[in-house]
């Protein structure tokens, strides 16, 4: 235990941040990391708990938390690392854009402030970055197998680390001009600078890994090609189908997905030409992102620094509680309302609003009226129902609106119809237990087989799948 009376003399200390005047002024990350002395003492608040419910109920990959926050107490980065590094393998992503479910189940969290888990986390890899202690570890045989990962996102990296370190030859696939899939493209700079993917690539490299991108498996290969060239196939595609709202007027000009205003932005962010005819910008105008999720506080921020006149964010949900409810006891995920760090940069948030239609000028929308509705209060099950407020509607008036209503599910283009691999009622692509689809030699992992979530669970699936992977080529 690092102190046993730690979380009794220290409180918790978030770590500071640019200001919004300073920070909205452009897309580079914002937040500072701790001066050592205050991230040992943040380290000294862990209780090493008899039943760890950050490490086995919160987190997705059981990282090793009581362990190496005594690490950090004591001193001891090098040993930290090591344990950070044997459950995950990008900490400095998830410790930049993880909504920690470890803190929420962190025994602290009770009654008090738990402990800073996530900024640890990310103290731990960029310590390990800086005294060079994170380096290739390239394999020394190789057991001739061949194996193709489609998709570079966080699932499809970790997926390929894992197999080249056993020895298989990894050629990883990805459709997009950059190798790096939602972490490249879906998050924005200010939540997770692109040096720091490309950091990790170069280690990749280093261990074996081949990147091909800009390739649609489908149709740039065939899956005729991918099935007699690898011995095995690892399917880690996102889930890329953006969820809509088809409602009258959605044919208006100024009517964008989430995906595509924030994926734009990144690539102007890396220096590529957009013309004006196709960019899409909030400069100057009145946003409304409808979805109050995180790829909706993502585009209230990227709206913020573009330089809009006004952002709003509508949900269709209630607002939640500020604390927990009768059914959302500790250790479980909080149900309860979230600021981000782009709501406290500007913007309006409404809630129980059910977008009826787009208005327009000129081909191009102009405004939206909103349905109020009226929310039951939870069941013993937590579920709620709804029920439309009679001629209470609410029209706000808008330039620009960025649908941000969550993702349906991985596109199924030729490569899974080609191959007539199965999928569930909702679109994912289903796999046993083993990751295996009902195609032979070929898995499946991250958001392609469980629908959009978090970037620590696909690195959890992306280590899993890895196992299964290793083993079925051991026996073939």
């Amino acid at each position: 235990m690092a102190k046993p009376t730690g979380f009794m003399e220290f409180a918790r200390e978030n770590p500071s941040k640019l200001s919004i005047d300073e920070r909205v002024k452009n897309f580079r990350e914002f937040e500072f990391l701790l001066p050592d002395d205050k991230i040992i003492n943040q380290a000294a608040r862990c209780m090493d708990c008899g039943i760890p419910y950050c490490h086995s109920y919160g987190c997705p990959v059981n990282n090793r938390i009581p362990d190496w926050n005594d690490m950090v107490y004591r001193n001891q980065w090098k040993t930290a690392l090591e344990l950070l590094h044997s459950t995950i393998n990008f900490p400095e992503f998830t410790g930049r854009v993880c909504p920690a479910p470890c803190e929420y189940s962190c025994t602290l969290s009770i009654n008090q402030s738990p402990v800073t888990i996530k900024h640890i986390e990310l103290q731990i890899v960029e310590r390990g970055w800086k005294e060079g202690w994170i380096v290739p570890q390239p394999i020394r045989y190789k057991t001739g197998k061949n194996v193709a990962v489609v998709g570079s996102g966080p699932a499809g990296l970790t997926a390929a680390q894992q197999i080249v370190r056993a020895g298989q030859s990894v050629t990883v696939f990805e459709k997009s001009d950059r190798i790096g899939g939602l972490l490249r493209y879906g998050i924005p700079d200010f939540k997770l600078e692109k040096w720091v993917i490309d950091r990790r690539l170069e280690q990749l490299k280093d261990e074996g890994v081949i990147f091909e991108s800009g390739v649609d498996v489908g149709i740039d290969i065939s899956s005729k090609y991918l099935k007699r060239t690898f011995d095995a196939v690892v399917i880690a595609a996102g889930a890329t189908i953006p969820r809509d709202l088809n409602i009258p007027g959605r044919e208006l000009k100024g009517i964008h997905f989430a995906m595509d205003f924030l994926t734009q932005q990144n690539k102007l962010n890396l220096g590529d030409f957009i013309s004006e005819e196709r960019r899409i910008s909030a400069k100057g105008k009145h946003v409304i992102v409808i979805g109050g999720g995180d790829t909706g506080s993502d585009c209230v921020g990227t709206a913020r620094r573009q330089g809009a006149a006004s952002i709003t964010q509508v949900e269709i949900l209630p607002q939640p509680q500020t604390e927990r409810g009768e059914y959302n006891a500790w250790p479980a995920w909080p149900q309860i309302l979230f600021t981000s760090s782009s709501h406290d940069e500007g913007c309006e948030r409404y809630w129980s609003l059910e977008a009826k239609n787009f208005t327009g000028e000129n081909g191009k929308v102009s405004g939206i009226n909103f349905g109020k509705l009226d929310w039951t209060d939870p069941d013993k099950n937590g579920q709620r129902k709804f029920v439309g407020v009679p001629r209470e509607n609410i029209f706000i008036k808008v330039d620009l609106v960025l649908v941000a209503m969550g993702f349906l599910h991985v596109e199924h283009g030729n490569l899974v119809k080609e191959l007539n691999i199965a999928t569930d009622t909702r679109g994912n692509i289903v796999v046993d237990k083993d990751y295996k689809t009902t195609e032979p030699g070929f898995f499946a992992t991250g958001d392609s087989m469980t629908g959009a979530s978090l970037v620590v669970r696909a690195i959890n699936h992306g280590r899993r799948v890895a196992d299964s992977v290793n083993q079925f080529l051991k026996r073939n």
